[in-house]
């Protein structure tokens, strides 16, 4: 019996675990985010108008497929500004992690639109090309030029204003913007072209090149959402020079069941089992290993259950 209380005793005391997530700086970027998805929603979605409008006038593919690229962006913006605000909710009992994951899927449904208007403007073009039709070249260059203005301005607001390189989201709204801003410098290179030698066929030639540009983005946004709802690891971090750093942590043996995943592109999070020598100081370890993870890793969220030699051997039995 005095066996049986102990191995209990060595259960209970075995499982220790350490939460740690912090939100400092979270606040100040969700604020930067919000007003730079606001003010580029708002500028996109007036120069649509005007380019859907200036693309029938002069009979452009390049402009109305610049403008349904802008469509696009309306619509991807939109959903960035509404999966930020509706992410920032408060977490709750059936939502433990909150709702930060809805980020994630309005940054895989931007990256699909973005793949299928790369590919319904590429076979526009395509059509087009074996009969060039007549542009308006003079509109078409004035409106271009307009775009691309605006297109610059927009992506600095994200660049800038916006962390575009550590919220998924954010970025899928950038690389649309980006895409919109090269299909501005296309069309304003086809309409001089039209202007000074009436190459028609420019127009679709430029619609071909910005439809590649844009699938190339697209795809690279719908790459890292997929991988993101997969529970991938981030591409950064090396979960073999985790394990090693958590090796040389004065009283571990060993490291096993670790788990690496994001919730959201800036919001990752670790799970492992920490085997320590029976002399230890679980609280000590404890800290230095959240330390290990934060400063070297850049993971402030992390759950670790230390197991002590005998704990560790009746788990290794018993599977």
């Amino acid at each position: 019996m005095e066996h049986n209380h102990d191995s209990q005793h060595d259960r209970n005391h075995d499982h220790e675990h350490a939460e740690s997530h912090s939100h400092g700086g979270h606040n100040h970027n969700y604020a930067a985010n919000k007003k730079a998805l606001t003010l580029s929603f708002i500028l996109i979605a007036l120069f649509m108008v005007v380019e859907f409008v200036g693309g029938y006038l002069t009979n452009s593919l390049a402009l109305i497929s610049d403008a349904g690229h802008m469509l696009s962006d309306t619509v991807a913006l939109g959903l960035s500004l509404s999966a930020l605000i509706f992410g920032a909710r408060a977490a709750s009992q059936s939502k433990t992690y909150g709702y930060k994951r809805f980020e994630i899927l309005a940054a895989l449904l931007n990256g699909v639109v973005l793949v299928t208007l790369a590919i319904f403007i590429f076979w526009e073009a395509i059509g087009r090309l074996s009969s060039p039709q007549q542009v308006v070249g003079d509109g078409m260059m004035l409106i271009s030029i307009i775009g691309l203005i605006i297109n610059i301005i927009v992506a600095w607001l994200l660049h800038a204003q916006g962390s575009h390189k550590e919220n998924l989201n954010v970025r899928s709204a950038f690389m649309h913007v980006i895409g919109d801003l090269l299909g501005s410098v296309g069309a304003i290179v086809a309409a001089i072209l039209i202007v000074l030698f009436g190459w028609y066929i420019a127009d679709p030639i430029a619609s071909m090149v910005v439809s590649l540009l844009v699938l190339h983005s697209g795809w690279d946004v719908l790459k890292d959402s997929v991988n993101i709802l997969m529970e991938g690891k981030p591409e950064e971090i090396n979960s073999t020079q985790m394990i090693e750093k958590l090796k040389q942590i004065e009283g571990v043996d060993d490291v096993h069941d670790l788990h690496i995943w994001m919730i959201t592109s800036d919001f990752s999070t670790m799970t492992a089992h920490l085997v320590v020598k029976t002399e230890t100081d679980r609280d000590v370890i404890l800290e230095s290993a959240k330390t290990v993870l934060n400063n070297d890793f850049g993971i402030k969220h992390v759950t670790i259950q230390i197991e002590g030699p005998k704990f560790h051997m009746k788990e290794i039995t018993c599977n």
